[in-house]
Formats: C-alpha cells, structure tokens, sequence
C-alpha cells in the first residue's frame, strides 16, 4: 500500500507554485507509506544547452566538496552544483551527460545519480514525506510537471535507493503501487540488452522496461501501451518525460487511483484527498482511470 501523486500543469502561471502543490498532495498520503518518500520535478524553463545529474551521499560532507572542479576538469567543461543536505544537482553540457556520469563512478564510487537530463531533478531519502520535503526545500520548486512516491515497503530492503522514484532514462521517472510477479525474467532480459541496475526492486524493472522501449522508439505512451502486454502482476504507474506524462493501471485495477482535469492542470492520486486541495477541483472532471488504459499528456 503505497501513495502516489502526480501533477502536470497546462497553465504557466502555476508553474511557481508545482512544488509547494505536489508537496502538499503528497504529504495527504503519509499513512499509505511511512517508509521512505521521494519527488521528482520538471523544469519547464531549463536552461538549453544544459542538462543536470542529482547525485545522493550517505556522506555528502565528504563527497561533495571539490567534487565540481574535479568534474569539470574531467570532462573538460564548466560546471557548477547546488548541494542540498544529502543530494547535489550538478550543473553540465548536455552534451556531456554520459561523459559526467561516468567521471562522477570515478571520483566519488560511493556517490549514486539519483536522476539525470535536461528538466529532471528527483529528491529521496527514507522517512515520512513531510520530512522529505522540508529537507529538499520541494515547496519552493517551480517547474512544469512532477510526481511523487510514498512508500510501503513488501518486496525489497527500504533504503534511499529502493525509495522511488525510480529514473532509468535521461528525463525519465516512474512511480509504482503495486507489484510485479514476472520482474527477475524481466530483469535479465533488460540486462542482456546493455541495462543496469542498482536495486532488487521491481519498480526499477519497470522504469526500465519503459526506458528501453522509449530508446527502441515508442514515445510514452506507446510504451505503457506496450507494458500491458509485458508486465505481469497488480500495478499503477505514474511516468514522467522531459515533455509527458502518462498513466496506466493494469487489467484487474485492484490498486486504488483517482485523476482529475482542469484547464489548468492534470492530476493524479491514490486517493482523492490528494487533489482536495487544488485550486479549481471543485469544478474539476473527476473519474477513476479504466483498467487496461493509457493516459497520456505532452506538453
């Protein structure tokens, strides 16, 4: 039983206040999940040219000094970090992402890339969601789209990593109630095809069964499609890309969901106490998504 939300903003002038909004619709959920908690944020208005890596440190005191110059004279390019108590957002090139993410396993092995691309930035620890998100400072974030994760544990061990969301792509994340019966066949399969993996969790499985169709091709929404077909087993996903956001729930739909749409916005949570609060959800179309079906949004 774990809580999920998700907000993907139609109208500009909510962008400064996604973060307080989704903090807010996720903090509504604590008693489905008090393990671990974590959000992940678009930056509609990113910087072109740019891309950023959210690193996590169990010893951030350690790990991140000096770290910037020492990825820049690495790679050869400027950059700069922002550091909030256990996470860094590190500043490059776009054209240098595989080349950082590489030169950060180097430098700091003990330092894991929590989210990588142009828009994304993602924040989680282990802890209530509340927590979480005054740790990050999540309410003052401003950005175009975002979901957000509080977690029941059932499967894997609760630490920061196995804490979602889960990112397997560059500007790709998902979050999962559920769980997945055909994941370890899933995972060697993905494996063969060059994909790593940090955790035994079968959300990451997941993230990257849609990370892998989406590099073969499929956009977003052709890949949920495809995952109806391919994954076994009882789940919501809320996905988030650079521009998109989709969700499905599989055949049986057992786990709980509900979405709302505006002019200004789309939203999704497990429950509608996560949406009460948004502006206009009184006049809001209110429904519970079909199983076997995709919801898809791109700005």
């Amino acid at each position: 039983m774990c809580g999920i939300v998700g907000l993907f903003l139609k109208d500009k002038s909510l962008e400064p206040r996604l973060g307080a909004l989704l903090s807010e619709m996720l903090v509504s959920l604590t008693d489905r999940g008090p393990d671990s908690a974590g959000i992940a944020i678009y930056d509609g208005a990113a910087a072109k040219g740019r891309a950023k890596i959210t690193i996590q440190s169990s010893a951030p005191a350690v790990d991140f000094p000096g770290l910037e110059a020492e990825l820049g004279k690495k790679i050869e390019a400027k950059v700069s970090s922002t550091v909030k108590s256990t996470h860094a957002v590190l500043d490059i090139p776009a054209g240098k992402l595989d080349e950082a993410r590489a030169a950060i396993a180097e430098l700091r092995p003990n330092v894991r890339v929590m989210g990588a691309g142009e828009a994304i930035e993602i924040y989680k620890e282990v802890g209530l969601p509340a927590d979480v998100v005054k740790r990050f400072d999540v309410t003052k974030m401003t950005g175009s789209h975002g979901v957000g994760h509080t977690r029941m544990a059932t499967e894997s061990a609760v630490t920061t990593l196995g804490a979602h969301p889960f990112s397997t792509g560059p500007d790709q994340c998902l979050v999962h109630n559920g769980s997945l019966s055909n994941h370890n066949n899933l995972r060697r399969e993905l494996i063969r095809e060059g994909m790593r993996f940090e955790t035994e969790n079968d959300t990451e499985v997941a993230a990257a069964y849609l990370s892998s169709k989406i590099a073969h091709g499929q956009n977003l929404g052709e890949a949920l499609q495809s995952s109806l077909d391919d994954l076994d087993g009882f789940f919501t996903f809320v996905v988030g890309t650079k521009n998109g956001f989709g969700v499905v729930r599989d055949p049986i739909s057992c786990k709980p969901a509900v979405m709302a749409e505006t002019d200004q916005y789309v939203a999704f949570g497990s429950e509608y106490r996560a949406l009460a609060n948004l502006p206009g959800i009184d006049n809001a179309r209110v429904w519970e998504p079909e199983p076997s079906t995709v919801y898809f949004w791109e700005h």
